[in-house]
């Protein structure tokens, strides 16, 4: 089996990286005063694209969809749409510079290893053959993985911290969902979202909606629906077929979902419209879900030392270590809780008690689930700061008496996270400066 069929997200960056520090861009006020930007696509802000770099782009874009047979758009709509998703990563890397966030070579190495074993490969160097006898560029997909963690950091820092759930809202959105058939549902879907700018115009609009019906009549042509996805798109997993994976029906915004429950596999939806884009979906499959709810749940405890303007991200790290050593050396970890975690759960010796899924940040999360009974982690990073995180024990809970209002606040939030994110990167690109050169320049 082909290990880039395995990573689809990860992949899609690795050819969607938006060119930035390190990537060969120049910068715009480095050009001669008076000279022409020969061979410059776009400027973004201080930096600008080149024609060469969208070239290699395409051509690494190519020669991926032709190995995993998936029909090319043409050649001016795919050279359109990555020079589209060049600029929006290259946005995301500048204001992640900008506001000093960032990911260090040690996490990289951490998350490559982590990839490696989920595909099955004891080390990275096995990884790293496995993927260059594909033909990948193993120095480009590092450097893709870590802007996908940025890109992570950035949306939690940005919108998941930021999200607010009331009780009200728990309790009006199960009222709403009671009796309805597709919330014991869960459904496998492909999306194309064709973005409409904030504040844009009635004009603006109408072009977002032309590009959205064109993707839908080639839809209904016969085209596959992972080519249209790679020329007219503008979500993130676009080159990967628009496929969302699995979702249960009740973290699909209303409107979408009442579509979902009146398709079968294989159907199209019509062209659907929402404040931020206009949508079109896949419904690959469909599966009931039981009433009965079983969940691992993990005791956890852990030590944070938070960031703030007068401990640096570095220092919270080396104080972190520096308290891992003292309890491998035998100092309690309940103690070390007390003494120097910056959480509420500190005078508990940093005791969060029985944990279920998507109660922690994912970050944390990811990083207990990797942990056995009585085993502690390195130093974790989540956007609060530095932990170290020890699971005490492991449990199968039915929950499903209190599942429902947890449930209920993982759909909402799943849904604001969603949108969220969508507004915060459309925000991010208006206010940004760009530039369109050459063969892309608007027509005077």
């Amino acid at each position: 089996m082909s290990v880039i069929k395995k990573f689809p997200l990860v992949l899609c960056l690795a050819v969607c990286l938006g060119a930035g520090p390190g990537h060969g861009l120049a910068r715009a006020d480095e050009q001669q005063a008076g000279q022409p930007l020969d061979g410059v696509v776009a400027v973004v802000n201080d930096d600008v694209i080149t024609s060469h770099e969208l070239s290699e782009r395409v051509a690494d874009v190519t020669r991926r969809l032709k190995r995993e047979g998936t029909p090319l758009p043409e050649h001016a709509v795919l050279e359109k749409q990555l020079l589209e998703s060049m600029i929006s990563d290259l946005l995301l890397t500048q204001f992640a510079k900008k506001n000093g966030v960032r990911v260090d070579d040690d996490q990289l190495d951490q998350e490559l290893l982590s990839l490696a074993n989920k595909n099955k490969f004891a080390t990275v160097a096995q990884f790293r053959a496995a993927l260059e006898k594909q033909g990948e560029d193993f120095k480009k997909f590092r450097e893709a993985v870590r802007t996908q963690m940025i890109a992570g950091l950035l949306r939690e820092r940005e919108v998941a911290s930021k999200l607010v759930i009331t009780d009200s809202e728990v309790n009006n959105f199960i009222a709403a969902e009671q009796g309805r058939s597709g919330t014991n549902e869960d459904y496998h879907v492909a999306r194309i979202a064709v973005v409409i700018p904030e504040q844009a115009s009635a004009a603006r609009v109408q072009a977002s909606r032309a590009k959205a019906e064109a993707a839908l009549a080639l839809l209904k042509k016969g085209d596959s629906f992972a080519q249209v996805s790679a020329g007219y798109s503008d979500a993130e997993n676009a080159l990967s077929g628009g496929d969302m994976g699995w979702r249960p029906g009740d973290q699909f915004p209303g409107q979408i979902r009442e579509v979902l429950e009146k398709m079968q596999p294989g159907d199209l939806s019509p062209l659907l419209h929402s404040p931020n884009a206009f949508y079109i979906l896949k419904l690959i499959d469909r599966r009931k879900r039981s009433n009965k709810v079983i969940v691992t749940q993990t005791h956890v405890r852990h030590i944070l030392v938070k960031t703030s303007d007068v401990v640096s991200d570095s220092e919270a790290k080396a104080r972190i270590e520096e308290i891992k050593k003292e309890i491998e050396g035998g100092a309690s970890f309940a103690e070390e809780a007390k003494l120097y975690s910056n959480d509420g759960s500190a005078a508990q010796g940093g005791d969060l008690g029985w944990v279920s899924p998507g109660e922690t940040v994912p970050s944390f999360e990811k990083a207990m689930n990797a942990l056995q009974p009585g085993e502690m982690s390195g130093p974790v990073h989540t956007q609060f700061g530095w932990h170290l995180i020890q699971v005490l024990d492991r449990r199968n809970k039915d929950v499903s008496d209190v599942e429902k209002r947890v449930r209920a606040h993982f759909a909402l939030r799943a849904i604001k996270l969603d949108e969220g994110w969508q507004d915060w990167q459309r925000q991010l690109r208006d206010s940004a400066h760009i530039e369109y050169l050459g063969k892309f320049a608007p027509a005077k």
